[in-house]
C-alpha cells in the first residue's frame, strides 16, 4: 500500500521561516529586557571620607639661664678680748725704685768671650825627632826595685810620652807593663829625660815618642 504526502504536512518548506521568526523575537525580548533592567538615575551619591588635618606647632627653643657665680663670703670676724688693742702695721713707702738711675747705668756691648787657645798640634812624625839619648840613656836611669828583684819579677815596660817645644818630657803613661813597681820606677825615671824638641818647618812642636824599659835578672 503506497503512502501519499500531504502538502500541508511538509515542514521543511517553513523551517526557514520559523528559524528567522525565531530569531527575530529573541533579539526583541533580550532588548526589551536589558531597558527595563537598566535605569540610569539622576543622582548618585559619593560618599568621601574626611581626612584627618594635622595641625603643626612650633616649638620654642628653651634658653638655659646662667647664674652668675655665687658672691664671696665675708670674712669671718676675729674676736679680740677687750683688754687686747689691734695694732695697724706701718708700711714703709719711702723704699723706691730709682729707675732713673737703673736707665742711666752706662752698659756697653757685652765683652767678646776670650777664645780658649787652642792646643798645640802633637806630632807623631816629623822631619827631624827629638833627640834624648835613645833606650839606653832611659835603660841607664832606672834602677831595678830591690823588692821586685827580690820576687824574682823581670819583664818588658813600654812608656809612651811627650817632647814639648822646651824639650821637657810631658804625660807619661805606661801602655804596656809588669808590675806596679818596674811601672812606677819607669814613669819617675822618664820625666828626668833632658831631650831635643823636634822641629817641623823648621819650628819646634810638640812629639810623642814611646820607649822600651828591660828588666831581667842576672
Amino acid at each position: 500500500m503506497a503512502m501519499r504526502k500531504e502538502e500541508g504536512a511538509d515542514l521543511r518548506k517553513w523551517y526557514r521561516l520559523f528559524v528567522q521568526v525565531g530569531l527575530t523575537l529573541s533579539l526583541l525580548i533580550l532588548v526589551v529586557a536589558f531597558q527595563l533592567n537598566y535605569r540610569p538615575s539622576d543622582t548618585f551619591e559619593v560618599n568621601l571620607q574626611e581626612q584627618e588635618t594635622v595641625e603643626m606647632e612650633e616649638i620654642q627653643q628653651t634658653e638655659q639661664e646662667t647664674k652668675p657665680p655665687p658672691p664671696p663670703k665675708p670674712p669671718v670676724p676675729v674676736e679680740v678680748p677687750n683688754n687686747e688693742t689691734i695694732e695697724n702695721e706701718d708700711v714703709d713707702f719711702s723704699a723706691s725704685l730709682d729707675l732713673d738711675e737703673s736707665l742711666n747705668t752706662d752698659q756697653g756691648p757685652p765683652e767678646p768671650e776670650e777664645e780658649e787657645e787652642e792646643e798645640d798640634e802633637i806630632f807623631v812624625v816629623v822631619e827631624n825627632q827629638p833627640d834624648c839619648g835613645g833606650r839606653e840613656k832611659l835603660q841607664g836611669k832606672v834602677e831595678y826595685p830591690s823588692f821586685a828583684r827580690k820576687a824574682g819579677i823581670e819583664g818588658r815596660v813600654f812608656v809612651q810620652f811627650v817632647v814639648n817645644e822646651e824639650g821637657r818630657v810631658t804625660n807619661p803613661k805606661i801602655t804596656r807593663g809588669v808590675h806596679k813597681l818596674l811601672n812606677q820606677e819607669v814613669l819617675e825615671k822618664v820625666k828626668t829625660l833632658e831631650c831635643e824638641p823636634g822641629q817641623q818647618r823648621g819650628e819646634p812642636v810638640k812629639v810623642q815618642m814611646s820607649l822600651p824599659v828591660t828588666f831581667k835578672l842576672q
